[in-house]
């Protein structure tokens, strides 16, 4: 995708009107690749490569993790970091509603339904991040103090495996 066809998604919406300082990247998404394969054609390191996952507790509420491209989710502990019983991944059609985007491009910036976000604390000590743009094969470079900048309902957990 050349820079002159990025298309002006959600999340470049809200990152601009946030006054967040990103940088614009583009590459052949693959479907089923995730982070690594972001990681992989742009060169960057997958650790700092984040990605957005849509989850939900046993009462159907959904909400945001932000997660290192090469970890996983402790759903238990994410569960406990919550104060509720049990966290799933939402399945992709629900997520696609929640988020207004379509799993492969989900971004935490600009959802159609406002969502708490939980970002993996250590995510915050990266020098530079790359996440999601809000479709499938752009992803913004940016500082991750500008996470909680752009995203008004953050809380910081340790929750990877």
């Amino acid at each position: 995708m050349k820079p002159e066809t990025i298309p002006m998604t959600m999340a470049i919406r809200a990152l601009k009107a946030a006054k967040i300082d990103f940088e614009l990247f583009t590459y052949d998404y693959t479907p089923h690749g995730g982070t690594a394969e972001c990681s992989r054609e742009l060169g960057i390191d997958h650790h700092a490569t984040i990605k957005t996952i849509i989850l939900e507790d046993e009462t159907k509420k959904s909400f945001v993790c932000l997660m290192h491209g090469d970890r996983e989710i402790s759903l238990k502990n994410l569960a406990r970091a919550r104060g509720v019983k049990t966290v799933a991944t939402c399945a992709p059609e629900v997520a696609d509603r929640h988020s207004g985007y379509h799993v492969g491009g989900t971004s935490p910036f600009g959802t159609k339904k406002r969502m708490k976000v939980y970002i993996e604390s250590t995510i915050l000590d990266l020098p530079r991040i790359y996440i999601n743009a809000g479709h499938r094969g752009i992803c913004a470079a940016m500082a991750p103090t500008a996470l909680e900048a752009a995203l008004p309902e953050t809380e910081r957990v340790s929750v990877a495996i």
